[in-house]
């Protein structure tokens, strides 16, 4: 395949469905090797498929990445395979139930706060040493609208979402001068798996999801997959520490 990012390798975490898949398909379509991790082998092995039959090079590793050791194996997996890392997208994520602060439970916000914060630390950890021993590198964080802003039906997830922002700003300072470049995404609604299942049992809600969305329709996955990909890029390579919405006017009103 020929693009821009021929003989790199890039890993897409939770890269089986929605965005992540999108951004998979993205990222070998510039001619990216491209790893999936997620925890369903069905789905990321036909992201893996359709990949291979466009012409591209993929493969699927099982991973949970709230948990040090696989996200550890995953990396040294990619590297063993691919011989480097070039660019992470680390998206994948999930959480407890939201609902009134003082409702949600002690448990409820560990699996949060894990899901989508730590799991995104866990990943630079790993990541970034894979980076720095070819001595460049590009990430990026999938954080929220709900990282800029207030999310009255889950602060628990709001609060994680903002600290992933936090998280790409402070690591971006400490190793912009290093060659590794870090930036979040930050989508508003998007038509994602979870999304259509939404609406799905309540096709009203679409109306409530696009209140606030100028644009006036729910955003595609491979709309945000290219942001991710042009963060990545070189065309990017002065852009660093950014928390870029991909929301169709969200965060303007």
């Amino acid at each position: 395949m020929v693009g821009q990012m021929v003989d790199q390798v890039a890993l897409v975490t939770g890269g089986s469905s929605g965005i992540g898949r999108a951004t998979a398909l993205a990222f070998a379509a510039e001619g990216a090797r491209v790893v999936i991790a997620s925890r369903t082998r069905e789905t990321g092995e036909q992201v893996v498929q359709e990949i291979r039959e466009a012409g591209g090079e993929a493969m699927w590793v099982e991973t949970d990445v709230t948990q040090a050791a696989q996200v550890e194996a995953l990396v040294r997996e990619t590297v063993e395979a691919y011989g480097r890392l070039d660019y992470a997208f680390n998206n994948a994520g999930s959480g407890g139930e939201g609902g009134w602060l003082v409702d949600i439970p002690e448990e409820g916000w560990d699996k949060t706060i894990t899901g989508y914060l730590k799991s995104v630390w866990l990943c630079m950890k790993y990541e970034i040493p894979a980076m720095l021993a070819v001595g460049t590198g590009a990430i990026v964080n999938n954080s929220s609208v709900d990282g800029q802003r207030g999310f009255p039906w889950d602060p628990v997830y709001s609060a994680a979402k903002h600290g992933v922002i936090g998280l790409t700003k402070s690591a971006a300072m400490q190793y912009a001068d290093k060659g590794v470049r870090i930036n979040a995404v930050c989508p508003g609604w998007i038509r994602t798996p979870p999304v259509a299942q939404i609406l799905e049992h309540n096709p009203d809600a679409e109306q409530g999801m696009l209140f606030h969305q100028p644009i006036g329709r729910l955003g595609r996955p491979e709309e945000v997959a290219q942001a991710v990909v042009w963060l990545c890029s070189d065309r990017a390579s002065l852009v660093i520490g950014t928390a870029m919405p991909v929301d169709g006017g969200y965060l303007v009103v």
